[in-house]
């Protein structure tokens, strides 16, 4: 049975003290990013890398966004990211052309729920205590956006382009495990498929785009699915991936199907 940790406050704490506090093990991320490779599906081992690798300016970052008015003014108007998300039939109502029809048209075709990301993060905490504070809110948050960022950046879910959205989500919240994950995905990319495709480049550009684009899980989201999916990116200055795109067509023009580097069957492309 879980042990969770729950609150009969109205308004929950910021940060429950009680959480345990996470330092670096680089050897037990290597571990987890070896049994990654071996099953790119396998989510839990992410949530693992993140765990040996946490980033040091998470809870600032968190009180200065909870603190704000704007903060709390999201965190009131969108109190669970992963249903708001997961309710296609809301999103298929905003205007064609939107981002929401891009997010359900992206969800659908790789057969995915935002939920399913939420079930993956609670088998791996397992029967590890849940504290029920905003820093929990927060967290949720910067998980549930995964897939809206690959639907904003263009980036698919080849291997590339997991390790880009990576990289643009370092340079949105710079934890070690975004950038670990995504150069050791480029190294292990290169050394699968001998080319000239610029991976480590394309790394570095959505490092790069990521950096540019406000944090998008302090946006509103309700608000930026409504609008046009070319005006989204512009508000949130998120430009083309010139090298990801690059990558994929030396590929292709030496018979090589991106989303499928290894030959193995892979996810339709987005």
């Amino acid at each position: 049975m879980n042990t969770a940790v729950a609150s009969t406050d109205a308004d929950l704490p910021l940060y429950d003290e009680r959480r345990p506090a996470l330092t670096l093990k680089p050897g037990r991320a290597l571990h987890h990013f070896r049994n990654l490779l071996k099953d790119k599906e396998r989510t839990e081992e992410v949530f693992h890398i993140f765990e040996s690798l946490p980033w040091k300016g998470l809870r600032a970052a968190s009180d200065r966004f909870l603190t704000s008015d704007h903060g709390r003014a999201i965190r009131t108007r969108e109190p669970s990211l992963s249903r708001l998300l997961d309710d296609h039939a809301a999103l298929r109502r905003m205007p064609a052309g939107s981002v929401a029809h891009a997010y359900c048209d992206f969800m659908e075709r790789e057969e995915l729920t935002a939920q399913g990301l939420v079930d993956e993060f609670e088998r791996f905490l397992g029967e590890r205590p849940r504290f029920d504070d905003q820093f929990r809110w927060y967290l949720n948050r910067m998980r549930d956006v995964h897939d809206l960022l690959h639907v904003l950046t263009g980036y698919g879910r080849d291997a590339l382009g997991e390790a880009c959205v990576l990289a643009f989500t370092y340079g949105q919240q710079p934890s070690p495990a975004h950038l670990f994950i995504a150069y050791m995905a480029g190294l292990n990319i290169r050394k699968q498929v001998k080319s000239d495709a610029p991976v480590f480049a394309a790394v570095r550009e959505g490092r790069r785009l990521g950096k540019a684009c406000p944090r998008l899980c302090e946006q509103p989201i309700t608000d930026l699915l409504q609008l046009p999916y070319a005006e989204a990116r512009r508000r949130l200055n998120i430009t083309p991936a010139v090298h990801y795109q690059q990558a994929h067509a030396i590929w292709r023009q030496m018979g090589v199907d991106p989303y499928d580097l290894l030959g193995k069957n892979a996810p339709t492309p987005a």
